[in-house]
């Protein structure tokens, strides 16, 4: 593991049907929780269409600029499962049919109706690619160089984050803790600002609310350093208390 360096990733949302309302989105959350544990930072998520061209642009833009690129949808068996074959154009290479994906759709269906040229969609994947495991159905996820391509279902993807867990090179995981404070931002910005800079290696969040008719705040400290954290939350609260606010550890 490399402490001195931050590993990024970034995420491409693909599908109509989260860009129409219809469905809600699960796996930002999920992702960029995963990603933290392994010690890479979720920088950007971008959600496009099922467009070749959107597509394309996103992919070849986001995989140049991180260390790791994740997809999720459009890669099921119907027309509009467009992902392998943008993704594919983004990279300049052919479409072909994986042998061990089309061996394991060929055995998962094979009490399940059997294997369909529409189910046999879900074994194509960008020439060079290598497959994620899904334990969860018969169709694999698929990885080409830094590119990680999911399924959109929210469980699948777990079950395919599971199994690239410490496959992976990343850095320290990012700790947080939140302070919860009943106070407006505002009356704490400057306070705010110089503990961060007093305190290198450390960010601060400020989260507002209102809630029982008052004004809140929770704040976030995070660093990969627990002891850096450790004297970041101490100042934090210090500071927040001489200004005659009381604070709750965890948050509110």
């Amino acid at each position: 593991m490399t402490t001195s360096r931050i590993y990024t990733a970034a995420l491409i949302i693909i599908g109509d049907e989260i860009l129409s309302g219809r469905t809600q989105d699960k796996n930002v959350s999920q992702i960029a929780l995963w990603l933290n544990v392994q010690g890479i930072r979720l920088k950007e998520v971008r959600v496009v269409a099922d467009d070749q061209d959107a597509i394309i642009e996103a992919v070849n833009t986001l995989r140049t600029r991180n260390d790791y690129l994740f997809t999720t949808g459009g890669i099921g068996p119907t027309h509009d499962d467009i992902t392998v074959d943008a993704i594919a154009a983004a990279l300049g290479v052919d479409v072909v049919l994986h042998p061990v994906a089309q061996e394991t759709l060929t055995r998962y269906y094979e009490q399940r109706g059997g294997v369909t040229e529409a189910r046999l969609r879900m074994a194509r994947v960008p020439e060079g690619a290598d497959l994620i495991p899904n334990r969860m159905s018969g169709a694999p996820g698929i990885k080409w160089g830094n590119i990680f391509i999911m399924a959109g279902v929210p469980h699948i993807t777990a079950g395919m984050l599971d199994a690239l867990t410490g496959t992976l090179e990343g850095g320290l995981p990012l700790l947080s803790h939140q302070i919860g404070c009943w106070c407006a931002e505002s009356e704490v910005s400057t306070l705010l600002a110089d503990t961060e800079t007093a305190h290198e290696g450390c960010q601060i969040g400020s989260y507002p609310f209102f809630r029982e008719g008052k004004v809140g705040a929770n704040f976030v400290v995070r660093s990969t350093d627990p002891s850096m954290l450790n004297d970041c939350c101490a100042a934090l609260k210090t500071g927040l208390e001489a200004l005659g606010y009381a604070t709750t550890d965890g948050g509110i």
